[in-house]
Parts: C-alpha cells; sequence; structure tokens
C-alpha cells in the first residue's frame, strides 16, 4: 500500500470520488457537494485558516486503486482545550481493511505528533461542529444535510486502533404530526401570551441586525462552558451565506424580551432529499436537476441546526417557545412531519430535557473519539473541552 498527500486536482478528484465508489451499493448513503468539501480545504473559503492548518492524504492499494483517505488539521483556537495539544482528523473514508485503515491513521498521528501535538479527536471537522462531525455509531439510516453518515465497521476500525470514547452527539427526532405532550404545550402557549415577549422569524431584508443579534445570543448563551471561544461576526455571515441557497426564512426564529435578543433556533429544510439525485456535483447540468427537484420534491423534513438563550431567560421556557413558532410554521403546510433535533452532546442535560419534554424519540448516534499518542499521559476531563452547537 502507498499513502501520498492530496496535492492536485487528479488527487481532490480521487479524494471526493472514493465515497462514491466506496457507497455505491448502500441505498442510505447520500453524497455531500463537492464543493462544500472542498470548502473545508480552501483558504480562501474556510476561515479557519486563519488560526490552524490541514492536509490530507490518499491511500492505494499495489494496484494503484484508491481504497483509504484522511485529513487531519490543527485549530490553534482549540488545540490546548483538552489540556494537551490536540489535533484533529476527519474525513476518513476506507474500505473494510484494519491494516489500511491503521495506515491512514497513523499517518495522521505523525503528522500531528510533528507539530506538536500529542492527541487527536476524531472524526472531526476543520470548521465549525455542524457538519461533518462524529462517527455515526447508531441509526444507520439516511444522513440529514451535512451530518456524517458511515458503515457500521468503521467503529471496529477506530476502536481497534486504540481511539476512546469523548462523548456522544445525540440525534432525537419529533414526529410534528402528533400532537406535542400538554405541558409542553402549556408553557409555550404562557410564554407566547406574555406582552414583554415578542419571536421574529429570519428577514435577509434585516440580515445585518440578525446577525448581530445571533452574535449577543450565541457568545452570551455557550460562555460558561469550559474553553468557550467566541463566534466572530466574519463566521456568522459566511455560515448564513452558506445556508443562503436552501435556507427557509421562516424556520429560523428569534425570541426578544422588550426588543432585547435573548434566544433563537435555526433550522434548514432537509435539502438531502433533492441532493440525492445530483451525486454530489454542482455544475450547470446538475444545477437543473437541483431546481427541478427542488420544485418537484415534497421535503418533509427539517432540522434543528443550532438553539441557544441567554443564560438569564433559561429554564423560563423560552425553548418551548420557539418550537412551537416552528409548528405554527409548519403544520398549515401541510409537508413537514418530522423535525430533526440534531445534534445534542450527551454531557447536555438541559438540551436533552427540552428534546424528552417535546416527545422527540431517539434516532441516531454520533460519537467523536479520542486517541492518545503517549497512552500514559494524564489527562484533565475529556468533556471539559467541548464547544457544542445545541
Amino acid at each position: 500500500m502507498i499513502i501520498s498527500e492530496v496535492r492536485g486536482g487528479r488527487d481532490i478528484r480521487a479524494f471526493l470520488e472514493l465515497p462514491k465508489q466506496l457507497y455505491r451499493n448502500d441505498p442510505a448513503w447520500i453524497a455531500p457537494l463537492d464543493n462544500e468539501i472542498e470548502s473545508v480545504f480552501d483558504p480562501v473559503r474556510n476561515s479557519f485558516f486563519s488560526h490552524g492548518t490541514c492536509t490530507r492524504w490518499l491511500l492505494k492499494n499495489d494496484d494503484n486503486a484508491v481504497i483509504g483517505r484522511i485529513a487531519a488539521f490543527i485549530n490553534h483556537h482549540h488545540q490546548s482545550d483538552a489540556g494537551v495539544p490536540t489535533g484533529g482528523t476527519g474525513f476518513f473514508e476506507c474500505i473494510d481493511d484494519t491494516e489500511a485503515a491503521h495506515l491512514l491513521f497513523d499517518t495522521a498521528a505523525k503528522w500531528l505528533q510533528a507539530k506538536g501535538m500529542e492527541a487527536m479527536d476524531g472524526p472531526i471537522n476543520f470548521g465549525e461542529n455542524d457538519k461533518f462531525w462524529g462517527l455515526l455509531v447508531e441509526g444507520f439510516s439516511s444522513p440529514g444535510y451535512g451530518m456524517n453518515y458511515n458503515p457500521p465497521f468503521y467503529q471496529e476500525l477506530f476502536e481497534s486502533y486504540g481511539f476512546e470514547k469523548v462523548y456522544d452527539q445525540l440525534t432525537n427526532t419529533l414526529d410534528v404530526t402528533r400532537p406535542i405532550p400538554d405541558r409542553f404545550a402549556k408553557i409555550a402557549a404562557w410564554v407566547m401570551n406574555k406582552k414583554e415577549y415578542s419571536f421574529k422569524h429570519f428577514s435577509s431584508s434585516a440580515k445585518e441586525k440578525f446577525f448581530s443579534d445571533f452574535h449577543e445570543i450565541y457568545n452570551e448563551a455557550w460562555s460558561d462552558f469550559d474553553n468557550f471561544h467566541p463566534i466572530d461576526m466574519a463566521t456568522i455571515r459566511e455560515s448564513f451565506h452558506q445556508m443562503e441557497p436552501v435556507m427557509d426564512q421562516k424556520i429560523i426564529w428569534f425570541a426578544y424580551h422588550n426588543e432585547e435578543p435573548i434566544a433563537f433556533v435555526v433550522c434548514m429544510p432537509d435539502i438531502n432529499q433533492v441532493l440525492k439525485h445530483l451525486d454530489g456535483k454542482m455544475n450547470l447540468f446538475s444545477k437543473l436537476k437541483f431546481l427541478w427537484y427542488k420544485q418537484t420534491t415534497t421535503i418533509d423534513r427539517i432540522r434543528i441546526i443550532v438553539m441557544g438563550c441567554k443564560h438569564k431567560y433559561q429554564n423560563h421556557g423560552i425553548e418551548s417557545a420557539l418550537i412551537r413558532c416552528l409548528q405554527e410554521e409548519i403544520l398549515p403546510r401541510h409537508t413537514i412531519r418530522e423535525i430533526e433535533l440534531a445534534w445534542v452532546g450527551d454531557f447536555n442535560k438541559k438540551m436533552m430535557a427540552i428534546h424528552h419534554a417535546t416527545g422527540a424519540v431517539p434516532s441516531k448516534v454520533h460519537r467523536t473519539y479520542r486517541y492518545i499518542f503517549n497512552q500514559d499521559a494524564s489527562f484533565k476531563d475529556e468533556r471539559r473541552f467541548v464547544h457544542q452547537t445545541v
């Protein structure tokens, strides 16, 4: 077997095409867009290059056929969050071969060690953790937009190498055609009837105000988590810009108390129900296909990407009211059947309680692992470093 760094256009195409070969007989898999994958590795489009670095490799067998791929990266804003310098690995794909998988992990580990790292987490993304994050270990149905999908045997490949669980990201699904629990409905109605509270959906005509509100809420809501790093306006603008082609402004809601921004919920249509027809491409022909399928496909699921609520207003029923706003918007459409509440860390008891209160049921589990280069090293609490989005 031969492993080499991805350098030119031919290597990039091979990196993008490998999953399509590996999953060609798996009806559940949906190819992510090639240009979204490539944006992760583009210093112009990925702002994380301003405070980090990454590279990626291809693995070929003796017949020169590509059988594996992997990436490694260092985010200098978060490298010490685990207590020691920790890098990341992701975009792992491989045939069912332990030797091949371990060679890929070895390559990523050696690159990280050469740059002073003492551990690596994976599979993670060189970017925000709302996309391409975690190994699917439960719920092998078709993925929602931006969610990782992989075959069950990947878990054994990771764990046989020595990766150990850091935390699980739990996805729950809410059937919106069923009545929500009475207690949840009463709390939501009680909040929404108070005159001091107001609720508004996102509007592109006032996007800068909403970006500012998001910035204020997010950075206050998550500030009590250890090793939290505030999000900046540039990242917010870029994230919303990426969502713009498939955004539904009426499923992105903000809550206000006497006009003070206090909470938000950001949802996206499960555009994967359209993208599954494009094989990851977005050339001219694919764009025409996209427009056709977007018009002719009934998207029946939305995904909650991120929720946030300022500390002062937590446990006041604001999150319940926001979910109620969503329901009141989507139920009259008679098309949306499910809300995917993804993802919430298994350490986030407050958000897990909200999911439970809605009547949502478990549907998927994605796992984030860590591999310690020096197995005798002593680490602080492995959950302290986590910077979650939901």
